[in-house]
């Protein structure tokens, strides 16, 4: 698979991040879901026959993946439809399309992780059910983020894995070519993607597995959702008698997995800047084919985005939100969509009114400390922010230009951008990160603005 670069960018490129000349009016087409492509990936990779995932996302994340399962034995082709032999245009066929092949796995193998949770996570249990020693490491980053909750539960199974004590990355998987699954205790507070990885490995499991959550909420629980919901689709029995509290046990049968034709949805989390840039400019912004029901977190942008001072309106054609030109503070829980918060808190800091975002503790130990990294690039431009407990407080200032630090995440990167539609002279650092889930961000947000150059002009 080529055609993308898997390094995270120049680390010292800055990037002038485009102001708005006036309300934005565009339609912005955004790539599919990284989580649904990833999980898709995994699924199909480990079922019984091949499968089709169709608009998948190529970014660093999911191309890391891709390489991983291949480096394990996996087959992924690509291809590219016109409608006709892979299915019909629209949302429902034509585009790219990966063809996976499931394969024995086997080692030895080597896999960057990046700085990619889902790939980080979600194989290692994969790598057990390999014949043969498969080797992780990734970004320096990596080695930070918690891996504990994987390691312990995968050893409680049966898995042989060499850390050196350290709960994290660098590490081996010793595979076996099969895992006696069983009954696991696991404290997944600080990542759902714990629960998600053991679960989406389990069909293949020789006992299943029962996952029983023993720590403090949940974090991020849409995933899990979508976890599930995807198992489920590809024929596994998955049974949640306590899912959806505050602590949950997930069963998992063992079984063989189908070999899915997979459309995979836009990455409604990636819409997060470009709903956000109607919200700050008075303006209005379409997403196509935004799902009428989905797992995804990003969804809730929806209700969000409305109780800070727009509307929106789905129809067959997708999303269009609309703001009014005035953005109000909100007090809001995101403990279930964590990865939203640091759009909401570029958006929040232009507000007319003080905002509170609670339940995002789990952030800390994301691709960087999104709190601390969040306060200090906000307040090195003039805002207010202060970190709390499990979250930010955000007083809306005036405003100035500066350098925004990105600390090689994404989401940072598009906060920015955010920031940069009403503030001259925002220098966004390393703005290639945004390539980790969405590829060429700085295109399709100039694509946004000269779309409504191009609208102002006609009317």
């Amino acid at each position: 698979m080529t055609g993308i670069e898997t390094s995270p960018g120049d680390h010292t490129a800055l990037w002038p991040a485009p102001t708005a000349d006036g309300a934005v009016d565009a339609t912005v087409t955004v790539p599919g879901s990284k989580s649904v492509t990833n999980r898709g990936l995994i699924l199909a990779a480990l079922a019984a026959e091949p499968g089709w995932l169709r608009r998948p996302l190529r970014s660093r994340d999911t191309l890391l993946m891709a390489a991983a399962l291949r480096a394990m034995g996996v087959g992924i082709e690509e291809t590219v439809s016109d409608g006709g032999a892979l299915g019909s245009s629209g949302p429902s066929g034509g585009g790219e399309a990966w063809r996976v092949i499931p394969a024995g796995l086997h080692g030895p193998a080597t896999i960057d992780v990046g700085n990619a949770g889902t790939v980080m996570r979600f194989l290692p249990p994969v790598a057990a059910l390999a014949d043969g020693p498969v080797h992780f490491d990734g970004d320096p980053r990596s080695h930070e983020r918690p891996l504990h909750g994987v390691i312990d539960a995968l050893r409680a199974l049966g898995a042989r894995i060499d850390d050196d004590g350290r709960g994290a990355l660098p590490l081996t998987v010793h595979g076996g070519g099969a895992l006696d699954g069983g009954p696991v205790r696991i404290d997944a507070s600080s990542s759902s993607q714990f629960v998600s990885a053991l679960l989406l490995s389990a069909p293949r499991f020789n006992q299943g597995v029962e996952v029983r959550h023993i720590g403090a909420a949940l974090p991020s629980l849409p995933h899990i959702r979508m976890t599930v919901d995807m198992l489920r689709a590809a024929g596994a029995r998955v049974d949640t008698p306590e899912a959806g509290g505050e602590r949950g046990v997930w069963r998992v049968a063992p079984s063989a997995l189908l070999g899915r034709d997979l459309v995979v949805e836009p990455d409604l989390s990636n819409a997060a800047p470009f709903l956000a840039a109607a919200l700050v400019t008075g303006g209005r912004v379409t997403i196509p084919d935004w799902p009428e029901h989905t797992t995804q977190p990003g969804d809730e942008l929806r209700r969000i985005f409305t109780e800070m001072g727009g509307s929106c309106e789905l129809t067959d054609t997708g999303l269009t939100f609309t703001g009014t030109g005035r953005i109000t503070g909100i007090d809001a829980d995101l403990h279930e969509v964590g990865e939203l918060t640091p759009v909401i808190a570029a958006v929040a800091a232009l507000a007319d009114s003080e905002s509170v975002l609670s339940g995002i503790a789990h952030l800390r130990l994301h691709e960087t400390d999104r709190l601390a990294a969040l306060a200090k690039e906000i307040n090195e431009l003039g805002g207010e922010v202060t970190e709390t407990e499990d979250g930010l407080r955000i007083r809306p200032r005036p405003l100035h230009g500066g350098i925004f630090h990105t600390y090689e995440d994404h989401r940072l990167a598009t906060a920015a951008a955010v920031l940069g539609l009403a503030i001259d002279g925002v220098l966004v650092e390393n703005v290639a990160t945004t390539a980790k889930t969405l590829p060429d961000f700085p295109g399709l947000w100039s694509g946004m603005l000269d779309a409504t150059t191009t609208s102002a002009r006609r009317s």
